[in-house]
C-alpha cells in the first residue's frame, strides 16, 4: 500500500524566527514539546520517548531559520521523511510552521491528532 503524505500547517502567533528555529531544530528545543529526549551526533539525532522508545533519524535537509527535514532510519521506505518549515505570513507577520510528514492510509488520522497535540504543547511551553 502506499503511503500517504500529510501536509498540515499552524500559525504561531506573537513569537520569533529565533524561538522558533530553536525549538524546531535543536535537541533542547525538541525536547520541551517532541521527544522526551533528544541526542544529537551532528546529523544523526536520536528521539525518546517514555523509558523504552526510541527512534533515529538523519537530518538530510536543513536551511537555518527556514526548515529542517529528517529521514527516519528505521523505515523501510526510503522517503519516510518529515519536514518542519517556518513560513513568514506577509500580511500578519505572524509565522506558519508546516508540517510535512507520511504515512499509512490507516494512520493519517492518529498521525494528525498527533501533530496536534505536539503543537499544542509547543504553544504552551513558549507561550504563543
Amino acid at each position: 500500500m502506499a503511503r500517504k503524505k500529510i501536509h498540515l500547517e499552524y500559525v504561531l502567533e506573537g513569537t520569533t524566527k529565533g524561538i522558533v528555529w530553536d525549538a524546531i531544530s535543536t535537541p533542547t528545543g525538541l525536547e520541551e514539546w517532541f521527544a522526551d529526549r533528544v541526542e544529537s551526533d551532528d546529523k544523526l539525532i536520536t528521539f525518546h520517548w517514555g523509558k523504552t522508545e526510541q527512534r533515529q533519524a538523519e537530518i538530510i535537509a536543513i536551511r537555518a531559520f527556514s526548515y529542517i527535514k529528517f529521514r527516519w532510519l528505521d523505515s523501510e521506505y526510503d522517503k519516510d521523511i518529515f519536514e518542519l518549515r517556518m513560513i513568514e505570513d506577509e500580511l500578519t507577520n505572524d509565522l506558519i510552521l508546516e508540517v510535512k510528514e507520511t504515512a499509512e492510509p490507516d494512520e493519517v488520522d492518529d498521525h494528525e491528532e498527533l501533530w496536534e497535540s505536539q503543537i499544542e504543547t509547543l504553544r504552551r511551553i513558549k507561550g504563543f
